[in-house]
């Protein structure tokens, strides 16, 4: 492939490219392992996702030449790491706080730049929801060819979005050449895993390229008594309708069952020492033979792609989504009674939501001598139909009051779970809730004498919501229906010497339900930031490092004032510097690395101001090294990484304050590839079991304990 070919966007004129060598310098991401060729992808479309990003501009882009700053994790470093979970896919990248909860098994947890992530995971370019409590989108890394990270406010592009940035998570496509996969992986806490992936061209046409992708998962939580099976199945199909337009079909289904990880713990017996010792990290505090999961979700949708003449193309995604969940949990409150013993309350949601989401844009590309211009126009729209009935121990009747009752009391230490009277909450609460979201955005990337990038941005959005409640005691509604404008700048140098200086600004926006103080709704949060960072890929270096300082305020913080209701009265401000380095100091070793500053704070009270926020340490740094041997020793890899998490402190209004202390982690892998289609790897997480508390907020949370994996593939 020539140069330009791997760094112009499809369907551009290929105007030359001063800065071929720097955009060469990412290519290392795509090179397969001395050994065993890589059989994943075709070589044009590795080339395309490793050195451009779609989701920093919506429009194909070297990451080096995008004035934001942006992380990507590769299908080859998932399998590398032997990554069974979503939330460890960032664990070596800058700026993401990974599993701050601890290891869920039904829930994907991260914070980006000092904000929670809840609301911030998308799949191929579309928003994933998580609403309603407990009705959350999962994440199979098996399904993916690889994930994105655009941090910092993203509003100009998605609309609602929180401020610290959006994940996205990008599915597996057909490829052009005959390639599959079967697998089989074994592990502890009784892990039991077969997976297949196949890929080509639909047999008698050279058209049409299918793709199937399937997974049946099993294995123990960390918690006693905690367990999921998940089936997992992903078609795809790519039709050439004519050389100017192309559609790919994507679908999946997915089914998660068993008992749910309960991870809450009191500071009494977790980050304070009591008379009766530390309670053990698998220790269930919820009830293992009531507790059940029942999760199913679906997806169908398309991704179109029109050129319409020289400059202007049409492209279009659309997804529908639908999740069903039936989830029933105990689990403990926060707070112990003397000497050593925990009320329990319970969650029961049964329910489901279809939603549908579509993006809409126009793009025209334009090139003279001097000028690479870039326009982006688009139109979005998200919808949301939520209906599910709310048996939980702590809910909102339809009067609008609210309870909580207690179902029982447990030995925190010595928990009996043989005596246990299933609760009778009453009559559940019903809710049925709808949202809607349509934005309209134009954005325009300039590239001035190959020196100079200009990138600008504007959207504006309408968001409606509603959730319309009742039981037996009567019905009310809350929501918001608001507008807001959102916009975004930068600037970027392009130096011949590869470091890229560049400035940027962007805005989020968070709605908010609920009326303040004076009756009127609430405003939705308003997110800014300001970054200054460099991109840097020397010549002799395959790879790049980044350098990001950033400051991301976010106004209308809700905060307590001793009225009845909160006011929006408050601030939350992360400030930081970001590291990252990605690249082969040899043909045969592989270097990942990222160090991570984070100061981030938030007003709570009239009387807890500029308070830092829990899970979020000053200091995050990881490193790891893979490599291949050649030689005698032809076939065999060998890798290990450190990740190490700083202190953290539990939530500011917590009864007693806590510092979390910082932890060291350690993985390895081993691997070997034999008889050409043949490889067999061992991987390590947590190698030493190091006993760790992930964070506290008013609960605290045990990290996850070692796991150790080992698989055998064939490859053809």
């Amino acid at each position: 492939m020539s140069c330009k070919a791997a760094i112009t966007p499809p369907g551009a004129p290929r105007a030359p490219y001063r800065r071929c060598a720097l955009a060469l310098g990412s290519l290392f991401l795509l090179s397969p392992v001395p050994g065993w060729a890589s059989q994943s992808e075709p070589a044009v479309e590795q080339a395309d996702t490793v050195v451009v990003t779609d989701t920093a501009l919506k429009v194909a882009a070297p990451v080096i030449e995008t004035p934001r700053a942006t992380s990507l994790v590769e299908q080859q470093a998932l399998e590398t790491r032997a990554v069974n979970k979503f939330d460890e896919a960032l664990q070596y990248r800058a700026g993401v706080v990974s599993q701050p909860y601890g290891a869920d098994n039904n829930t994907d947890w991260f914070f980006i730049r000092g904000f929670s992530a809840e609301d911030s995971l998308y799949l191929d370019g579309l928003r994933l929801f998580r609403t309603g409590g407990y009705f959350w989108w999962l994440t199979e890394p098996f399904g993916l060819e690889r994930v994105e990270v655009l941090k910092g406010p993203a509003s100009i592009l998605y609309g609602e979005a929180p401020p610290g940035g959006i994940i996205n998570a990008v599915s597996k496509r057909p490829g052009d050449e005959t390639q599959g996969e079967v697998g089989i992986e074994v592990g502890n806490k009784d892990h039991r895993q077969l997976s297949i992936d196949t890929s080509g061209p639909v047999e008698g046409r050279d058209d049409m390229r299918y793709r199937m992708v399937g997974l049946y998962r099993e294995g123990d939580g960390e918690l006693n008594g905690t367990e999921t099976e998940r089936y997992y199945f992903a078609p795809s199909l790519s039709v050439d309708f004519s050389e100017e337009t192309r559609v790919t079909f994507l679908a999946s289904a997915m089914k998660d069952e068993g008992v749910p990880t309960i991870g809450f713990f009191p500071a009494f017996g977790t980050v304070e020492d009591t008379p009766f010792g530390t309670i053990d990290r698998d220790t269930n505090l919820g009830q293992p033979d009531y507790d059940h999961l029942d999760q199913r979700q679906y997806t169908l949708g398309y991704e179109l792609e029109h050129q319409l003449d020289e400059a202007w193309s049409f492209e279009q995604n659309f997804r529908y989504s639908r999740l069903e969940l039936d989830l029933r949990q105990v689990y403990p409150n926060a707070f112990v009674t003397p000497p050593r013993s925990i009320s329990r309350g319970v969650v029961d949601r049964d329910g489901d939501y279809n939603a549908f989401t579509l993006d809409n844009r126009l793009i025209a590309r334009t090139f003279t001598d001097r000028i690479e211009n870039t326009l982006l126009l688009g139109v979005g729209y998200q919808h949301l139909d939520l209906e599910y009935a709310n048996a939980d121990s702590f809910r909102t009747l339809g009067d609008g009051s609210s309870y909580f009752t207690s179902i029982d009391n447990v030995d925190i230490f010595a928990p009996d779970h043989d005596n246990f009277t299933p609760p009778d909450t009453g009559d559940p609460t019903r809710h049925d809730v709808d949202r809607d979201q349509a934005g309209f955005y134009a954005q325009n990337q300039l590239r001035l004498d190959d020196r100079w990038i200009f990138l600008a941005g504007w959207r504006y959005d309408t968001v409606d919501s509603s959730d319309d409640f009742s039981d037996a005691t009567g019905s009310a509604s809350q929501g918001y229906d608001d507008s807001q404008m959102s916009i975004t700048g930068g600037v970027m140098y392009l130096a011949d010497n590869g470091l890229s200086p560049y400035l940027s600004y962007s805005e989020s926006f968070t709605p908010v339900s609920g009326t303040g103080p004076d009756g009127d709704s609430y405003r939705p949060l308003s997110g800014q930031q300001w970054e200054v960072g460099v991109k840097y890929t020397p010549m002799n270096f395959d790879g790049y490092v980044t350098l990001a300082a950033f400051d991301i305020t976010e106004d209308n913080t809700l905060i307590s004032t001793g009225a009845p209701v909160q006011e929006q009265a408050g601030e939350r401000h992360s400030r930081g510097v970001e590291v990252e380095a990605v690249g082969y100091l040899t043909d045969s070793l592989q270097l990942t690395a990222a160090y991570t500053y984070t100061d981030a704070r938030a007003d709570i009270s009239d009387g807890l101001q500029d308070e830092r926020v829990p899970f979020v340490p000053y200091h995050m740094a990881s490193t790891r090294l893979d490599y291949a041997f050649t030689g005698a020793l032809d076939g065999l890899s060998l890798g290990g990484g450190l990740r190490y998490m700083g202190e953290t402190v539990n939530s500011a209004n917590a009864s007693t304050r806590y510092r979390i202390s910082p932890t060291t982690l350690v993985d390895a892998m081993a691997r070997y590839d034999f008889a050409d289609n043949w490889r067999v790897q061992l991987n390590a997480r947590n190698l030493t079991d190091e006993d760790y508390v992930s964070g506290c907020d008013f609960y605290c949370y045990y990290g996850a304990s070692r796991s150790l994996t080992g698989s055998l593939k064939y490859r053809w």
